[in-house]
This record gives structure tokens, C-alpha cells and sequence, in this order.
């Protein structure tokens, strides 16, 4: 099905205007209280019955039936705070040259998140479906928090699939690489610096860092590539005349499909003398499978496909989840972010037609 400029275009000007108040009303993680009032009020003058939990505002389309595959249109309402060097108010919404839209989170992931919004309504009140939709709203996003969707899923019942609204250029996601940050000690003795006393903790966490530096695990997905191990932080010393007994670093590591977190923790752990802690093995890798519906969908929409190095609320999901959105993740937490009108209405005719590619269920 052919979506006219005419039959998005009401939809379009709406999501508009609602990214540009999204824009003028900061909503850094934890602090989104404001946007989702804004989100849900939008939603209730449309017509649609909302719930909230939290910072999270979520709704059904008007005609579920029991027994249809659900999909989750999801993406998130919090931004980060604004990068140095910006040219503009990040929270005015500045429109140049009739087109490109600047302001803190137009990217990521208001673009998208409204873009999905006005799919949600496109489909809200048509009947006969060929699934139950559920659009979410979610908070906390950008620290992969415990009150986001982690916290709204449970509140939502059983789903299917789910497409994720983040800024590919409305290419196709498949697959995106988790994350597993470790806090790293090396463990010496102190001793004074002037004498041949101690030893330095220092030059025991150097060691393993070139370990982990030249460590290259050997799966290797043809998708996200090798997992990525890089040492971000180091700290060590509270004097120049003491042999420091500790040495304390940090490492990020982006895993892909082929490894779960906890084996590649062990693998990691097995490879160094410092001892390892994992903050969390809950960010794994993510994706879904070349021959479900939403991707053929996509396919003979003529959407490309890519494994993408960036993590989101894919991470938390456990059903099969495409990663899709107008805008270009390279803007992400840049200076003068901004997004594109066009790339939102093309975002929105593109989504409706994934949407009806699903009509074969």
C-alpha cells in the first residue's frame, strides 16, 4: 500500500508540533516528569485511553482481541544533558531553512518516538487487525534505568515483537551489540617510592590492560562483528612518594550474539590477575531473525539491514525487536542536534507501510 504525502500529512504537522514542545521542556533521565505529561495529554486529546506507570505512558489500540500477536511501538522521552559547544538554546525548538528542526533530543529520539506516536494513531481505531498494538512512551532510556522499560514491561503483559524507534536513517536494525561494564583492581603492596620496597599496583593493572587491549575473542558475528573490549577509566595513588597497593580501571566491553555477558566476563576474568566485578549482565545482545514478517516487511519495502554498534532499549527486551527510526544516530548527544521535517514524514509513511506489510499474518 502506496501512503500518500496527504494521508500522512495531518499526522506529520501533529508530530511536529508535538517534538517541538517535547524540545522546549528538558527531560534528562529520571527527571521526565514533564514530558510525560505532555505525551499522555497529547495522546487523551486524541482520543486515546493512556496509563502511566512512572515516568512510562502506554495505550492499546481501541479494538484488541484476545488472541493476536502483540507489537510494541516503543521509544523513549529522556535525553541526555546538553554536550559543550552548542550554537543554539538546546531547549528551543529552532526551525532553519523551513526544514531542519535543532534542539536537545529532536534526534534522540523525539523524531522517532513521535513518528511513532502518529503511526499508533494512524492505526488506533481500525478494526480487524491482524495484531494488538501497544505504543510506549518510556523514561530512562539514556541510563538504561531500573524505572524505564525494564520497569513498564511486566505492567504490559505478554508480547510478541517490537519495533524500537531510535535513528537509523530508516534502515534496519537486526541486531545491536549489548554491554557489560567492569570495575577493574590490581592489587600491590605500598611502599615508599625512594626505596625498592612495594610493589606497584600501577604496573600490575598495566599488564592486564594490554592484555585486554590485545585479547580478541574468536566468535565473530557477521553482523556486529568481534566483541569490542576497550579500558575507558583508570585511577590509582593519593601520593608522588608512596608505591601505590591498588590500582582501580574500568572496562567497556560491547558484546555480540555469539556471547552472552557472563561467559565473556569469565573469559576476561580467566585472562587477567586483576580482579574483575560486572556491574550488570543484563545488558546482552539483541535482535531479530532475517525471516520474521516485520523484516520481510521491511525488505520488500526495499529497507536495508545492518548490526548496530549502539545500545537501547532493545537490551532489556525478550522477544524479538527491530531497531528503526528517522534521523541519523550520528547526531546523537552532539551539539546543535537536530532532525529533519522530512525525515520525520517519511519516518511515519515508512512505519505505516511495515504496518501493513503485517496484514499476511
Amino acid at each position: 500500500m502506496v501512503i500518500s504525502r496527504t494521508m500522512t500529512q495531518q499526522l506529520a504537522d501533529s508530530a511536529i508540533f508535538l517534538l517541538q514542545q517535547l524540545i522546549a521542556t528538558p527531560s534528562f533521565s529520571r527527571e521526565e516528569e514533564a514530558t510525560a505529561q505532555l505525551i499522555q495529554a497529547f495522546l487523551q486529546e486524541k482520543g486515546v485511553e493512556t496509563q502511566r506507570h512512572l515516568h512510562n505512558i502506554w495505550a492499546k489500540n481501541k479494538h484488541w482481541q484476545a488472541g493476536k500477536p502483540v507489537l510494541l511501538l516503543n521509544s523513549h522521552h529522556d535525553t541526555v544533558k546538553p554536550a559543550n559547544g552548542w550554537q543554539r538554546d538546546p531547549f528551543q525548538p529552532n526551525l532553519e531553512q523551513e526544514n531542519q528542526l535543532f534542539g536537545l533530543g529532536s534526534n534522540d529520539a523525539g523524531g522517532p518516538l513521535v513518528a511513532l506516536i502518529a503511526t499508533f494513531l494512524h492505526f488506533y481505531a481500525q478494526e480487524n487487525l491482524p495484531f494488538n498494538l501497544i505504543l510506549a512512551a518510556t523514561a530512562e532510556e539514556e541510563i538504561s534505568g531500573a524505572n524505564g522499560i525494564a520497569a513498564l514491561l511486566p505492567q504490559l503483559g505478554p508480547i510478541d515483537f517490537a519495533i524500537v524507534g531510535e535513528p537509523t536513517k530508516m534502515q534496519m536494525a537486526i541486531a545491536e551489540k549489548g554491554l557489560m561494564v567492569i570495575d577493574g583492581e590490581a592489587k600491590g603492596v605500598a611502599g615508599h617510592a625512594a626505596r625498592e620496597e612495594g610493589v606497584n599496583a600501577i604496573y600490575l593493572a598495566l599488564q592486564d590492560i594490554e592484555t585486554l587491549r590485545n585479547l580478541e575473542l574468536e566468535r565473530v558475528s557477521p553482523l556486529l562483528g568481534k566483541v569490542k573490549i576497550s579500558v575507558t577509566q583508570i585511577e590509582a595513588g593519593k601520593q608522588h612518594n608512596v608505591v601505590p597497593d591498588s590500582c582501580r580501571f574500568v572496562v567497556d566491553v560491547r558484546s555480540n550474539e555469539c556471547y552472552p555477558n557472563e561467559e565473556i566476563f569469565e573469559l576476561l576474568q580467566k585472562a587477567v590477575k586483576s580482579e574483575l566485578k560486572a556491574r550488570s549482565f543484563r545488558l546482552n545482545s539483541s535482535g531479530i531473525p532475517l525471516d520474521h514478517p516485520l523484516v520481510k516487511s521491511g525488505s520488500g519495502l526495499g529497507l536495508a539491514y545492518f548490526g548496530s554498534p549502539t545500545l537501547s532499549d532493545q537490551a532489556l527486551m525478550p522477544f524479538p525487536s527491530l531497531k528503526i527510526g528517522p534521523g541519523d544516530s550520528a547526531r546523537s548527544h552532539t551539539a546543535d542536534e537536530y532532525i529533519l521535517l522530512s525525515e520525520i514524514r517519511e519516518g511515519i509513511a515508512i512505519y505505516i507501510q511495515l504496518l501493513e506489510g503485517l496484514k499476511g499474518l
